[in-house]
């Protein structure tokens, strides 16, 4: 009797649903919730609390219903899911500060050469209200990710606050922090493993210099992970391949550089540049000179 080996199942090493789900866990960690256990899971965003009517409570109910049957396989009827359970997500910059305006260079360079001249009439300089004042420009601070707050229905359909991004403390009484916060490590292994992956495709793995642009696309995720933001797309994968692609392809333009500079310096001495320089002479003339056309005499 002979076994016959079965093939090994294909793993699918990373998909759309388990980094969401990392993404959601990281955000959580920059947030401040009434009840960190209910309130931290959203069933719908929206751009304003204006937007919470009738139709949107029912379709977060189905949302809030497949949910629950991929978590925990058990059907449940979207209808009988209380009002009161659904929590919607609403995109918002009320609770983070303006960012001030920046000083111009030659405002900041005259304000120091007249401190050390210690003039008078420095009041007369009308960029010197410019930087003294600290100036508000319409703009918020930058933060790592899309701020948000998350609203849950009371018993009479009006929305009350159950959470704020990016704050520390209670809802109420708390402040606006951006660095209190973590990635999940777990979401930092997706990030090394994304960037493994993709170093070994058939046009990058060549490179003397992979390892610096896997650094690099490791950086660039580090940076923009989680500023990925759940209302406009469920396709974070897609998102983060890019982003290394970008990455990559900035590495090679920068080694390109650096080598065309290379060839100049040894041609300038009279010394042989990189091959790569010899065969692309070769092939420019071979190009220039047309196909060879051979002809034979009877």
């Amino acid at each position: 009797m002979t076994l016959i080996a079965k093939p090994a199942a294909k793993v699918n090493y990373l998909n759309n649903r388990d980094i969401l789900k990392e993404i959601h866990l990281s955000k959580n960690t920059y947030c401040s919730f009434r009840d960190r256990t209910t309130d931290h899971q959203f069933d719908m965003i929206l751009p304003s609390v204006s937007k919470i009517n009738q139709k949107t409570i029912a379709e977060a109910r189905r949302n809030r219903a497949d949910r629950h049957k991929r978590e925990t396989g058990e059907v449940i009827d979207p209808k009988k899911i209380p009002n009161t359970e659904v929590v919607f997500r609403v995109m918002t910059w009320e609770h983070i500060p303006m960012a001030p305006k920046k000083v111009p260079k030659t405002a900041a360079k005259k304000k120091k050469i007249e401190d050390i001249l210690d003039l008078d009439d420095v009041t007369e300089d009308p960029l010197a209200d410019l930087i003294e004042d600290v100036v508000l420009d319409p703009t918020h601070m930058r933060v790592n990710f899309p701020p948000f707050w998350h609203y849950r229905l009371d018993e009479d359909k009006n929305p009350a606050l159950v959470g704020k991004s990016h704050w520390r403390g209670d809802l109420d009484t708390g402040e606006f922090c951006k660095d209190h916060g973590m990635m999940t490590r777990k979401l930092a292994t997706m990030f090394m493993k994304l960037c493994e992956r993709y170093a070994t495709r058939s046009n990058w793995r060549g490179y003397t210099y992979n390892e610096e642009m896997r650094g690099q696309a490791l950086l660039q995720l580090s940076q923009i992970g989680l500023q990925f933001d759940e209302s406009k797309s469920q396709n974070p994968f897609a998102y983060y391949t890019a982003a290394i692609t970008n990455s990559f392809t900035r590495i090679l333009n920068i080694e390109k550089k650096n080598q065309n500079i290379r060839d100049d310096i040894l041609e300038m001495n009279g010394l042989n540049p990189s091959w790569t320089r010899q065969n692309s002479g070769k092939a420019s003339m071979a190009a220039m000179s047309g196909p060879v056309v051979t002809t034979y005499e009877e």
